[in-house]
């Protein structure tokens, strides 16, 4: 057997796998100024499982859609199925998890639920280059925190017609990222971790010990709960130092929403990873080049 991977951009992927069709996230529609496939959720005709790391629009919108155009089922948090059902999902054909459920999704896959953190996403405007030291921000209590996010929603709200009429359409109601969380795959070729957005908990990850892992590059890095004191480079190197893959994938790190995404430049990464994982080998995947993950040989 052979297990692939297709990036649809963002932090979206197709896992094919043991005769599955996995989505990993489902945001596949994009502006016109953004990077991406050029495809819409709604050309999406195969699939058979949905899983959802947290319930952001750039995450969970766009599965509604290809669950009305296939059989899929989906997993996600609590938060997650709230806005599925929202949008006309029948709850049977959801499978609401918070971390600690194992869920079977046969052919012997088998995928695994933990508890994870958001990027501290309060913490900035514009994303900024994985290189770039960020320090202070620690101590901030929830409704500090929120103000800081309101200071994000009159960003965003600025940024032009055709991001603003994106953002009005893909909203939701979510009442927040519901609970971010990080997903094992036990396939027969071997395991994957997935992990949607720049965040953790340390004593979670450093017991996880997939063959490939999917880490998130974009943003300020959350670890246990504070913003990372230095860059994103540092924090995705700190991550797979804790999971020891053999492969590494990057996600959320294209320039999916101009403006406020940028196009990221990976050589910090690669330098942070070769000082500090140097035996952990960086895959970097195209838009749908059905890049051959596992097995690991």
């Amino acid at each position: 057997m052979t297990t692939t991977l297709d990036w649809y951009g963002c932090a979206t992927f197709r896992l094919r796998t043991a005769g599955l069709t996995i989505f990993l996230d489902a945001y596949i529609d994009r502006v016109p100024e953004a990077e991406g496939t050029g495809l819409t959720a709604d050309d999406v005709d195969e699939c058979d499982w949905i899983v959802v790391g947290h319930s952001h629009f750039d995450h969970v919108w766009g599965a509604e859609r290809i669950m009305a155009n296939t059989s899929a089922q989906l997993v996600g948090s609590y938060e997650t199925i709230r806005v599925m059902e929202g949008a006309g999902v029948p709850l049977d054909r959801m499978t609401c998890v918070a971390g600690g459920e194992t869920v079977d999704l046969g052919q012997g896959v088998r995928v695994s639920a933990y508890p994870s953190q958001h990027s501290c996403v309060w913490s900035h405007g514009q994303m900024s280059q994985p290189g770039d030291v960020c320090v202070g921000d620690l101590g901030l209590s929830l409704q500090e925190q929120q103000v800081r996010f309101l200071e994000l929603a009159k960003h965003l709200a600025g940024l032009g017609e055709n991001a603003v009429g994106h953002l009005t359409q893909s909203s939701q109601g979510a009442r927040g990222d519901g609970g971010a969380l990080v997903f094992l795959f036990e396939t027969p070729d071997g395991s994957l971790l997935y992990q949607d957005t720049s965040g953790h908990w340390s004593g979670v990850m450093r017991d996880l010990r997939p063959d490939v892992a999917v880490l998130a590059a974009a943003g300020r890095g959350n670890i246990d709960g504070e913003p990372i004191q230095g860059s994103l480079a540092e924090f995705v190197a700190r991550q797979v130092d804790l999971v020891r893959p053999r492969r590494l994938v990057l996600c959320h790190h294209d320039n999916w929403l101009p403006g406020f995404s940028i196009a990221t430049d990976v050589e910090p990464i690669r330098q942070e990873l070769a000082r500090t994982a140097p035996r952990t080998e960086l895959l970097e995947l195209g838009y749908l080049d059905a890049t051959k993950i596992l097995p690991v040989v």
